[in-house]
């Protein structure tokens, strides 16, 4: 029987007055009304990873428990949405030492919601490159909150209700982030394997 896929929210920040909760709260209320997939909220702050693994795990196991609690969490989702602001044109360095320390998994989707100045555009693009490499299909449906929401929700008293046209963004990007999970959850099956590659399993 077919479950539904696990999708995970990663809040890519730790800072104290990040804005990312803001975000995450407005997501996890739009996905709470959909029944097509399992969300959960990941939130960099429960994994406090070193800066100083002795090697890449290409070449050895992982050794902090942290980062091997954070190797299991990802590795049992499906597809990943990173929320993410922009720190000095790039993206927060806590979300690229947690791509070092344990990659999510391959083939499998991720897309973003960026909020800053420009959306957070140079960060996603960047996010975008490093999950090329570790084989995750990032998708095109993505959020970008720019400085008019930042400014109007944080200084005038604005809500979300002012910016209609974001939700709808949202829709389609859920959309097609559960139609990719959903894909490449069956792709990742080994009895499927054989009727996508003659091949399969390598000889």
């Amino acid at each position: 029987m077919t479950t539904s896929p696990k999708i995970g929210i990663i809040l890519s920040t730790i800072r104290p007055a990040r804005f990312a909760d803001k975000w995450t709260q407005w997501l996890v209320n739009l996905v709470g009304q959909r029944g097509d997939a399992e969300f959960e909220v990941v939130d960099l702050r429960d994994y406090p990873m070193p800066f100083d693994e002795a090697q890449s795990i290409m070449f050895a196991p992982l050794q902090d428990e942290v980062a091997l609690r954070w190797s299991r969490k990802v590795a049992e989702l499906d597809g990943y949405i990173f929320i993410t602001g922009e720190y000095d044109y790039g993206m927060p360095a806590v979300v690229k030492n947690a791509l070092d320390c344990a990659y999510p998994g391959d083939r499998k989707p991720a897309t973003f919601v960026g909020y800053g100045g420009c959306g957070a555009a140079r960060a996603v693009e960047q996010l975008r490159l490093i999950l090329s490499e570790l084989q995750l299909a990032t998708l095109r449906h993505t959020i970008h909150i720019n400085r008019i929401e930042l400014v109007g929700m944080l200084m005038h008293g604005k809500t979300f209700a002012d910016y209609s046209y974001l939700e709808g963004s949202i829709a389609a990007m859920l959309n097609d982030l559960v139609w990719w999970a959903c894909v490449l959850k069956a792709g990742r099956q080994p009895r499927n394997l054989s009727s996508i590659h003659p091949m399969w399993p390598p000889q």
